[in-house]
């Protein structure tokens, strides 16, 4: 057998709707319908019509069961060639981004030639199910043959089990939600509230600079009459972020509030990878490459944080890539919680973290903030959980392709897991491959 060359995976570019508060200007639309939207707008931006996608892959994390074929059904509502195959995927907030790195891995093995990899999420439209005794009720009556075998079927019912089970946000394993998870990584690794309001003012202040200066304006495409994110705030104080109440811990040991942690958030992203070859036969510009990708999980059960798993992700990145966690202009940490972007950056640079669950010698080290979402982040934003990873990679090919360089991707994820990617420009991929 000859060995295969890799090619090398481009990413022409994404787009997505803006992000709003769960309930607020999206409270009537669906997964499918925000999906679609921001399919449609991508397809409208490279001129995709009637175009053959070799995959679209992605998902929602909160879904309806009649969702199980979402990407494909989403496909169907846009103006791509019928014949574009549409694979859902979920990985919690890492989904579209796991989308990205197999669509990445397919290309560049040959198998495939173009992908798209999408995502959306909404919390406004939670599938609200009845109790398991109920549910099994009604699939008996459906098999029941005559009224009077129907009517056996409600024999001792009660109407407690009417009551309605909405989605569960905390982890089967522990009980314990997102948020109350993360409060026990700040008081873990010492993370006091003052440095937590900071970022999640730097995340606002950055991402209001990046609507204002016209940055946002290609990627972003108006749905529902909506044009910009809702959650943002261009007048945010630091006195004001101050006199929140804690969210999670109602104690003095409590340090994340509303403020500094991401809101529930309804919306969707998208993002198009391609081989160079097809990039050129249709006349598309490359933006970047994604050169690396890696997933990792930890045992947040036993208390390594369920949030963490992303240092472990990006040591084995860099390891397999040859490459230091200073070598980059740009790092895209995604802002789940100020105080997980925080707890990562010092876990980075603690060698007893390091060497027990990195397996490193040395620390990671420090990296320059000053190169963090420099256009803002989750905080601002929002983060629809499976929309998240394609909103970055979109985000930072753009940063590539004006700034040049190389950037890092870290994020985390529900289940005590973590997604990783490197992206390069043009310039900096060549030098790499001639190196």
């Amino acid at each position: 057998m000859t060995q295969q060359t890799l090619r090398r995976v481009a990413v022409v570019g994404g787009v997505r709707i803006p992000f709003c508060r769960s309930n607020t200007l999206y409270a009537d639309l669906s997964n499918l319908d925000m999906m679609s939207a921001a399919l449609n707008g991508l397809v409208d931006k490279y001129k995709l019509k009637g175009v053959h996608i070799d995959e679209v892959v992605g998902g929602a994390v909160v879904s309806h069961s009649k969702d199980f074929n979402l990407a494909r059904e989403a496909v169907l509502n846009t103006k791509l060639a019928t014949s574009t195959p549409g694979i859902t995927l979920v990985q919690a907030c890492g989904t579209s981004l796991q989308a990205a790195m197999g669509i990445g891995a397919k290309i560049a093995t040959g198998e495939i030639d173009s992908g798209i990899a999408v995502g959306s999420d909404t919390t406004s439209d939670p599938p609200i199910v009845f109790s398991k005794k109920f549910a099994s009720r009604l699939t008996q009556v459906t098999q029941a043959k005559t009224p009077m075998d129907k009517l056996k079927v409600f024999k001792g019912f009660s109407p407690a089990e009417l009551t309605p089970q909405p989605p569960n946000v905390s982890e089967p394993r522990t009980g314990l939600s997102m948020g109350q998870h993360c409060e026990l990584m700040a008081q873990q690794w010492h993370i006091p509230r003052v440095e937590q309001d900071q970022l999640a003012f730097e995340s606002h202040r950055k991402a209001a600079e990046a609507y204002r200066s016209g940055y946002m304006d290609d990627l972003i495409v108006p749905c529902a009459g909506v044009y910009k994110d809702n959650n943002m705030r261009e007048d945010i104080s630091l006195d004001k972020l101050a006199t929140l109440k804690n969210a999670f811990e109602k104690s003095d040991r409590g340090t994340l509030s509303a403020a500094n942690s991401t809101p529930l958030t309804d919306g969707a992203a998208c993002v198009l990878l391609c081989s160079e070859e097809w990039a050129t036969k249709h006349g598309l510009p490359i933006q970047a490459y994604l050169t690396y990708s890696q997933t990792a999980a930890n045992d947040f059960v036993a208390g390594e944080g369920l949030l963490m798993a992303p240092t472990i992700a990006v040591s084995k990145m860099l390891d397999r890539a040859g490459l230091k966690l200073q070598d980059f202009d740009f790092y895209e940490i995604h802002e789940a919680f100020a105080a997980q972007v925080l707890a990562t950056l010092k876990a980075w640079e603690d060698p007893e973290y390091c060497k027990k669950y990195l397996g490193k010698d040395q620390p990671l080290g420090s990296i320059d903030r000053a190169k963090m979402n420099v256009k803002g982040s989750s905080i601002a934003f929002g983060h629809p959980f499976a929309a998240t990873g394609a909103r970055i990679v979109g985000n930072l090919a753009k940063l590539l392709s004006e700034n040049g360089g190389r950037g890092l991707i870290s994020v985390c994820t529900a289940g005590g897991m973590g997604v990783a990617a490197i992206m390069e420009s043009a310039k900096a991929a060549d030098v790499r491959l001639a190196a």
